[in-house]
């Protein structure tokens, strides 16, 4: 979320952040001008184009003075030269399970409020599973493995007609439900190497696809000159992001789902290696015909035997799979 304050020339974007009582994290950036305007969502490509170049012409505010309001906490740090920031705390007062505001102010120099954004942070039961989710091919349709598909689709869609796979709005929303209480959702992780120029279309999709409220974890800010490279960060990110959650929740039991259109195998039998008590299953959709063997050669390599794993070509076998371990209900 996003707001500002009076003639205000920048945003302060807040993404959902996560965590528990010793534990809390969240991030975001400061940005140059104000907040964008509310999408049409139209089916015309020159303003799908446009709208997608917009979102990598950002202008980041580095060293920016940025400060966090927590109940009667308060916290400062300064913006990376991307305008990127982040802040990670421990409460000291209890926490309850859910969602909360989370407020951080732009500041001046002269500590002067310039600008402010809203953000929530989401607090799960340690009794809880935990959903860590890539999102490019293992539940949006991207064709990551081919550039001008990819480019294509991307540029001709809007978060509003780009597609899910089949089945996989069923599947996140029953793991989502599963052995919690309706008013305490399952946490998800919405882990990418898409940038945080696209945060503000993957939370549209999402929300107009009712799948799972989660925590985006994304890439670093590109520059419109990378446009074309969108999603080719590298992968050793997107495995640390994964390793700092599972460290922030040590009493939670995490499922992890990916495609092999990239590194997803490799990286999530890495994490499972390392956190063997923390993984209770690993889910691959198989979107790459000739990664089909490594990726099952790969899982043939977990010690721990009691990871559950599953390569699925529809997101029907994973339901079902899900089903005889007893992830989800019959």
């Amino acid at each position: 979320m996003q707001f500002e304050s009076k003639n205000a020339a920048a945003t302060v974007k807040v993404y959902h952040g996560y965590g528990h009582k010793d534990n809390l994290f969240i991030c975001g950036h400061v940005l140059n001008g104000k907040p964008k305007k509310p999408s049409s969502f139209t089916n015309n490509f020159l303003l799908n184009f446009l709208h997608i170049f917009r979102a990598f012409l950002v202008k980041p505010i580095p060293s920016a003075v940025v400060q966090l309001e927590w109940e009667q906490q308060s916290f400062q740090t300064t913006t990376r030269p991307d305008g990127y920031f982040e802040f990670e705390w421990a409460s000291e007062t209890e926490v309850l399970a859910g969602w909360h505001f989370v407020e951080i102010n732009y500041l001046s120099a002269e500590n002067q409020l310039i600008a402010t954004g809203e953000g929530k942070i989401f607090i799960p039961n340690s009794t809880q599973y935990a959903f860590i989710s890539d999102i490019d091919d293992t539940v949006l349709i991207s064709h990551s493995v081919n550039t001008g598909k990819k480019l294509r689709v991307m540029f001709t869609k809007n978060p509003r007609s780009r597609k899910t796979f089949a089945d996989v709005v069923k599947f996140y929303n029953l793991l989502a439900n599963t052995h919690t209480q309706p008013t305490l959702l399952n946490p998800f992780f919405y882990v990418s190497s898409s940038e945080w120029n696209l945060y503000d279309d993957l939370n549209e999709f999402f929300k107009h696809n009712n799948l799972p409220k989660g925590a985006f974890l994304l890439s670093g800010i590109k520059k419109w000159y990378q446009l074309l490279k969108t999603g080719s960060t590298k992968h050793s990110g997107k495995l640390i992001r994964v390793a700092r959650i599972l460290k922030a929740f040590p009493k939670q039991r995490f499922i992890l789902l990916g495609d092999n259109s990239q590194k997803d195998p490799e990286i999530y039998v890495q994490i499972a290696t390392h956190n063997p008590d923390q993984i209770f299953a690993v889910y691959i959709r198989n979107v790459s015909a000739d990664k089909e063997i490594p990726t099952l050669n790969l899982f043939e390599t977990i010690q721990n035997k009691s990871i559950f794993t599953c390569q699925f070509n529809h997101t029907d076998q994973a339901i079902l799979h899900a089903k005889s371990i007893g992830l989800i209900d019959n």
